[in-house]
């Protein structure tokens, strides 16, 4: 399975595997973060049922994160 990102999302992917490796000295690469993201998410039960659109379950998990989306 493929799935596209966009350019803004690659270079946050990097920045953050970048700034895990500054400093904590420890390395994980972008398939690594997006996998966690993925199971993290199917893992804390949330009902992403009623989200209409990507914007608004980006919204919702945020949200859940304690990070206001913009």
């Amino acid at each position: 399975m493929s799935v596209v990102l966009f350019d803004r999302q690659i270079h946050d992917l990097d920045r953050l595997t970048s700034d895990m490796r500054t400093k904590h000295g420890k390395s994980m690469n972008r398939a690594e973060i997006i996998r966690a993201l993925i199971d993290g998410l199917i893992e804390s039960g949330m009902d992403i049922a009623g989200a209409g659109s990507e914007a608004d379950l980006r919204a919702r998990v945020a949200r859940r994160l304690g990070t206001p989306y913009r």
